[in-house]
C-alpha cells in the first residue's frame, strides 16, 4: 500500500464511529502500558541505578506485554488470528515506535527535562504511530 493509499485509507476510517470506540480502547490499552511503563522505568532508574536508555528498553519490553494482550483480547477482539503473527506484527510496530520514542527521550532529556517527565512526553509522542500501525497491519 502505497503512503497515499495509506492517508485516504486512514482518511476514510475516521468517519467510522466504531474506529473511534477503538481509540479509544486503544488509549486506555495505552494508558495502562502507561503507567506500567513508567513504573519499570522508576524503579530501572531508581533502585537499579540504570542509565535512562537501558531503563527505557526494560519498561518498553514489560509495557509491551501488557499492551499486547488488552489490544489482542479487547481493542481489536482479534483472538480468531494467529497470536504469534499478530505478536511480531505488533512487536514490530511497538519496536518502530520505541525508536521514535528514544528519540524524543534523549533530546527531551538533553534538553533539561528530567528523566521520568521526559520519558512520560517521549511515551506520548510515539502513541498516535503505534496506534495507527497496530489498526492498520498487526489486528488489520
Amino acid at each position: 500500500m502505497t503512503p497515499v493509499q495509506t492517508a485516504k485509507r486512514i482518511g476514510r476510517g475516521t468517519l467510522k464511529p466504531q474506529n473511534w470506540i477503538q481509540l479509544l480502547q486503544f488509549g486506555l490499552v495505552g494508558a495502562s502500558g502507561y503507567v506500567v511503563n513508567l513504573a519499570v522505568f522508576a524503579v530501572m532508574i531508581g533502585p537499579f541505578d540504570l542509565h535512562h536508555i537501558a531503563a527505557a528498553i526494560i519498561a518498553f519490553c514489560v509495557a509491551v506485554l501488557n499492551n499486547f494482550w488488552w489490544n489482542r483480547h479487547w481493542t481489536f477482539d482479534a483472538k480468531h488470528g494467529h497470536a504469534g503473527f499478530q505478536a511480531a506484527r505488533f512487536f514490530a510496530v511497538s519496536a518502530a515506535a520505541l525508536g521514535i520514542n528514544l528519540i524524543a527521550l534523549e533530546l527531551l532529556v538533553r534538553g533539561g527535562m528530567g528523566d521520568l517527565p521526559a520519558q512520560a512526553v517521549a511515551v506520548a509522542i510515539a502513541m498516535p504511530f503505534n496506534f495507527v500501525g497496530n489498526k492498520l497491519w498487526t489486528f488489520a
